[in-house]
């Protein structure tokens, strides 16, 4: 019996080291070339109420319940979510807002997982496109890392972001 405990401590130290040899910050960047001025694009990331025409997450549950506070857009305005295990609950801030350059977030994430992160999306002029940049950083918690262990998040939330570009190109194309 001795053996198979001191067996079970060995492993569940060498997982305790692996674990706390993982990153202690996260970031997730994804881009894409969309073809409208920015003054035709920045409105529908500076405008939380615009979301729902190009976020991903709108789509993966179309009953979440928003609500919004705060100015009607740029720094100040909110989004508070709830929503099935998809999108979960929680709320976004714009901190910054620098018309056709920047817009800076503030993520409070409460379900599945507490978190707060920082969001940005940049807009940046390259020939006759603007390559938008959409990214998210934050600090990993032990649960994080655990998490990390077995998922990609920078592949599973960069999907994310992937599709929202692509779907935020499709509205500003128009």
């Amino acid at each position: 019996m001795l053996p198979i405990l001191l067996a079970l401590a060995f492993i569940a130290l060498i997982f305790i080291i692996v674990i706390a040899g993982r990153p202690d910050e996260f970031t997730v960047t994804r881009a894409a070339n969309i073809s409208a001025p920015p003054e035709k694009i920045f409105p529908h990331v500076n405008d939380l109420r615009r979301w729902e025409a190009w976020s991903p997450w709108a789509k993966l549950d179309p009953n979440a319940k928003n609500t919004f506070s705060g100015a009607d857009a740029g720094a100040g305005a909110a989004m508070a979510w709830e929503g099935n295990n998809k999108v979960g609950t929680g709320k976004m801030t714009i901190t910054e807002s620098q018309p056709g350059g920047l817009i800076r977030f503030r993520l409070d994430f409460q379900k599945p997982m507490q978190a707060t992160n920082t969001a940005e999306f940049t807009f940046r002029p390259e020939g006759g496109h603007i390559v938008v940049t959409w990214s998210m950083a934050g600090k990993s918690c032990f649960m994080s890392k655990v998490f990390g262990l077995f998922m990609d998040f920078d592949k599973m939330c960069g999907d994310q972001f992937e599709k929202g570009l692509a779907s935020l190109k499709s509205v500003t194309e128009k």
